[in-house]
């Protein structure tokens, strides 16, 4: 349980920055070559590799090499894994509210008159 928690963490941490998640959104769509990645960023090519670095040292982005080019994409396998404790938290909320529901559904209906009233 600890090593999944280190490992989101990470995940998380490196997609708190706007620039990595634009560019895991752009791996979404495709793969793309770094130099691809970059087009749309006003950064140096040397600033986008770190940032794929930090994507691809928590797991987020698999790179490749092949020949000069380096290949990167999205590995969906990680992202799944913020998802997932999403979704748990998600339904602990969830769960928490049908239960509050279930006791205000359970409660006699107040008067009017002996209701408090709001300040």
């Amino acid at each position: 349980m600890l090593k999944h928690q280190d490992e989101l963490s990470g995940l998380m941490a490196a997609l708190a920055d706007p620039t990595r998640r634009a560019m895991i959104e752009r791996l979404s769509q495709r793969p793309s070559s770094v130099s691809e990645l970059a087009a749309p960023f006003s950064m140096s090519l040397a600033a986008v590799v770190q940032h794929i670095q930090v994507l691809e040292s928590c797991g987020a982005v698999i790179t490749e090499k092949r020949g000069r080019v380096r290949q990167c994409k999205v590995n969906m396998k990680a992202l799944a894994q913020i998802g997932s404790w999403i979704n748990e938290r998600q339904r602990f909320w969830q769960e928490q509210f049908d239960n509050l529901d279930t006791l205000l559904d359970s409660l006699p209906d107040i008067p009017a008159k002996t209701r408090r009233q709001k300040p």
